[in-house]
């Protein structure tokens, strides 16, 4: 009985999930050629093509399609089994890099006291905060990520999700700002000029729902693609902007802000559930229970 090769198991879960053999070798620090030798390699072992050209770029065929997540799954598993044991969790020892999925108002919000606080109780851990262009879960799924944090969304019913704190938004201005001189209703919000953040180019939101319920509508003169960019718009105009009460909290106990003035919105908003969602794999993992703990105790504090 021929046993099959498991070293390229690896190489099978790089190559579905990049769907590139130069991706795939990036990933797995080897050479393009020594990665299209591998791709060969298991071509002939799965009898099946498993990437083919379309174009500028590669594509899986079906059989890689229905393979993918299970070579996935095989590859992490494998990993875990061959990991040193984790039965008892020392925390002054601990070295571990963890992956965190995170926007860029989270990081500026609560970066600094996580990673003080993880420091504290074991230095030898790092954390890499890397960026969320879009809502997923394949960087969960695929082991790229160990925590994605962000608000409540659906990521498929394996994702394990705790909620670490409920935000609103609120309106930013500049100091002394006409706005602050009248009594705020829907109606006069509506007339002043808005800066909108997001990340998609977006200038709808839930404000929007609020105001078209009242028959209103803004004027939303700039979309830019975070907070601080949208107060650095406010800082020298009459635009309104909205960020989260937590993101412009931290900012006032980070620098001031004595620049800015906030207020309640005068329409309804549904409130917002920031959570941590990791995939099941790690329930069990000491080291990431530790770390979920931790970002639940700095958050809610």
């Amino acid at each position: 009985m021929t046993e099959p090769d498991f070293n390229l198991l690896v190489a099978l879960d790089a190559l579905l999930s990049e769907a590139s053999v130069a991706g795939a070798a990036r990933r797995l620090g080897l050479s393009a050629s020594a990665m299209s030798r591998t791709l060969s390699r298991l071509r002939a072992a799965t009898n099946d093509p498993l990437l083919v050209r379309a174009g500028r770029k590669m594509v899986l065929t079906p059989h890689a399609q229905a393979i993918q997540e299970r070579a996935n799954s095989a590859a992490l598993e494998a990993r875990q089994v061959l990991s040193p044991a984790l039965s008892a969790l020392t925390l002054p020892t601990l070295e571990r890099t963890f992956m965190l999925r995170t926007n860029e108002g989270f990081v500026e919000t609560f970066g600094a006291r996580l990673v003080a606080a993880a420091a504290a109780e074991a230095p030898g851990v790092r954390l890499c905060f890397v960026a969320k262009p879009e809502k997923e879960s394949a960087p969960l799924r695929e082991g790229r990520v160990c925590l994605e944090i962000g608000v409540q969304k659906e990521m498929g019913p394996e994702i394990r999700l705790q909620a670490l704190f409920r935000d609103r938004f609120v309106g930013v201005v500049r100091k002394n700002h006409p706005l602050l001189a009248s009594t705020l209703s829907a109606e006069v919000y509506a007339r002043w000029g808005h800066v909108v953040a997001s990340r998609h180019g977006s200038g709808q939101g839930p404000v929007d729902e609020a105001l078209a319920a009242l028959g209103l509508s803004r004027c939303v003169a700039a979309i830019v693609p975070g907070y601080t960019a949208a107060l650095a718009v406010v800082q020298d105009t009459d635009l309104i902007a909205q960020v989260p009460l937590s993101w412009f909290a931290g900012l006032q106990n980070r620098i001031g802000a004595e620049r800015y003035r906030s207020f309640t919105l005068p329409v309804k908003t549904p409130e917002i559930t920031v959570s941590q969602m990791w995939h099941p794999r790690m329930d069990a993992d000491p080291a990431h229970r530790w770390l979920r703990r931790l970002l639940l105790s700095v958050c809610q504090s």
